[in-house]
């Protein structure tokens, strides 16, 4: 911004100097020639009166001084020189005063003014004063000069004025900036600071204003997300408590499967609530934790737990094994969370077999689900919340998986629209990859 407005600042002043010092040097220029052209006729004249009417019969003449550097000289009506200095035959100004006018005029190098000499209505002479015109061409470059160091001024002046000018505009904007950074990086309690020019304290009022609304309206989220996942966690570790003890004393066969598959999907429905929770507290901060569990084990849990509701939809799950990456770990509970959503949206919204596949890409996996049906409206609203594939319903579960996504270091992106295809991309370092030792041979 500082250099914008020094910018704007010396480009306007370039305009008013050019505007103001090319009429001026004209003007300059227009008056030197002018002086000395009077100068020049002032010395006619006054020649021109010393002039006696006998000097056609011998009587001298004696005529004023030149000008500095100039010549003065009477030339009689057959064009000779007949007293002072010049050429010695008339030129064509020396003619034309002969006509009964005063003549200003060039003669190549030098100005010439003539003046008629009058007698009885009758014009007997000629009084011709010159002077070079380097002279005054020299007077005019130096007044040029002047009048260029003047404008260098001017707008040496005007740069020093605009930067200080600059440092006062950009201050406040630069210490908003400052506080705007801070507040990126999550300190919520940062205020911009009022500043001595009202335009931009008006805009800091109104971020601050704005800030302690969005601070009061994520307080009021994180906790209702914490009293939601305080109120859920009490009741589902009791329903746990009662699975486990139902398993523990009831001998029934056909009770124990349908228990068992009860207290499994209670303790993901225990996971996905500390998923959501962990989400609220800090999203923009939370980085993936170290440790977890290997993919192998990662899809052998997602298929035994999606495979089951795939068959009685009359659709079929296919978990490709084949070249997983060993030696990679992952934290279970949030890429556990973003396939579940992902596959849960395949079973409802998709159509035909779905495949559930992994990629290694050397510092990255990548999660591919799939399956035959077709992906409408706009990719990119797709993850947004109130969103669905159709358009309508609530479409948070996208919307959360992208935000695990991203709590994790990752991407969640649609990458095929026709056949359908999701793909998590989750970034995997040297530290989450197993040291495999080789064996002896």
């Amino acid at each position: 911004m500082r250099q914008r407005v020094v910018r704007v600042a010396l480009i306007a002043a370039l305009v008013a100097v050019v505007l103001l010092a090319v009429p001026l040097a004209l003007a300059i220029r227009s008056s030197l020639y002018a002086g000395q052209r009077d100068t020049l006729e002032r010395a006619a004249l006054a020649g021109a009166v010393r002039v006696s009417p006998d000097y056609t019969a011998g009587d001298p003449v004696e005529l004023p001084r030149a000008p500095a550097g100039g010549r003065l000289g009477l030339y009689d009506p057959g064009l000779g020189l007949r007293a002072g200095n010049g050429p010695r035959t008339g030129d064509p100004a020396v003619r034309g005063a002969f006509g009964g006018q005063v003549v200003r005029g060039r003669s190549g190098t030098d100005l010439v003014v003539t003046v008629p000499v009058s007698h009885a209505e009758q014009v007997i002479g000629v009084v011709r004063a010159s002077s070079p015109a380097t002279a005054v061409r020299a007077r005019v470059l130096t007044a040029w000069a002047g009048l260029l160091g003047v404008a260098l001024f001017a707008l040496a002046v005007a740069v020093l004025v605009a930067r200080r000018q600059a440092r006062v505009l950009a201050a406040p904007l630069e210490q908003l900036s400052r506080h705007c950074q801070a507040v990126a990086e999550g300190d919520l309690t940062a205020r911009a600071a009022p500043s001595a020019m009202a335009e931009i304290d008006q805009v800091a009022r109104t971020h601050n204003e704005m800030l302690q609304s969005l601070s009061e309206l994520l307080r009021r989220e994180r906790d209702f997300a914490a009293n939601a996942s305080h109120q859920l966690r009490t009741p589902l570790t009791g329903l746990q408590l009662t699975l486990e003890s139902g398993l523990a004393q009831d001998d029934d066969a056909r009770l124990r499967p349908v228990l068992t598959e009860a207290l499994v999907t209670t303790h993901r429905l225990h996971q996905t609530v500390e998923e959501v929770l962990r989400l609220s507290r800090a999203p923009e901060r939370e980085r993936r934790s170290t440790g977890g569990i290997a993919v192998e084990q990662l899809l052998e849990e997602a298929e035994s737990r999606w495979h089951g509701l795939f068959a009685e939809a009359g659709r079929r799950l296919v978990c490709d094994t084949r070249d997983l990456p060993a030696d990679a770990r992952l934290p279970g509970g949030p890429v556990s969370e973003v396939l579940g959503v992902l596959l849960d949206n395949a079973l409802v919204h998709g159509h035909g077999t779905v495949r559930l596949s992994v990629r290694d890409l050397d510092d990255a996996l990548a999660f591919d689900v799939s399956d035959e049906g077709t992906v409408e409206g706009e990719p990119a609203r797709l993850l947004e919340r109130g969103r669905t594939g159709s358009g309508s319903g609530t479409g948070i579960g996208l919307a959360l998986a992208r935000d695990l996504a991203v709590s994790l270091g990752g991407r969640l992106s649609l990458t095929s629209r026709e056949p359908a295809r999701f793909t998590l991309l989750i970034p995997v370092g040297p530290d989450d990859r197993e040291v495999i030792a080789p064996s002896a041979g």
